[in-house]
């Protein structure tokens, strides 16, 4: 029997810190890792140089959605970092448009990188957008 495949077409995220849901994200960029490699050459060979891997790297992560009422908690984690922060857990959950979780990632050691907030050009009419940069040191997957 095959199972239905969701291809998450329609797709948005669910972010969540320790104590505070962030609300929903229409695009979620840099959730990944990279081994970095470090090179080296062994006198007497001249066959190959050895490629070591040495660590992981985690790229920071960008969110994207249009500006709304969950903005305030954004803004509240960062003016929180004023005095003093401690780094949490996030969970990101990928969902389909009737809600629905496909996929999931819980992030350790999070940290608030960068907000950006919307442009305002009345020449240009468009949903006015914001986007949350975070870092984090490490995920793991959490499949349904």
């Amino acid at each position: 029997m095959l199972e239905d495949v969701d291809t998450a077409v329609s797709v948005r995220f669910h972010v969540a810190l320790d104590s505070m849901e962030l609300g929903t994200f229409s695009t979620c960029e840099g959730l990944g890792c990279e081994v970095v490699i470090e090179s080296r050459e062994e006198g007497g060979n001249n066959s190959f140089i050895w490629q070591l891997p040495t660590r992981l790297k985690y790229p920071n992560i960008t969110l994207t959605r249009p500006l709304g009422r969950d903005t305030e908690k954004i803004a509240k984690w960062f003016a929180d970092m004023a005095s003093g922060y401690t780094r949490c857990t996030g969970i990101i959950e990928a969902m389909t448009g009737n809600g629905r979780k496909i996929a999931g990632w819980e992030l350790y050691d999070v940290v608030p990188v960068r907000w950006k907030g919307p442009s305002l050009n009345p020449d240009q009419p468009k949903v006015i957008m914001e986007t949350l940069e975070i870092a984090h040191h490490g995920f793991v997957s959490k499949l349904r």
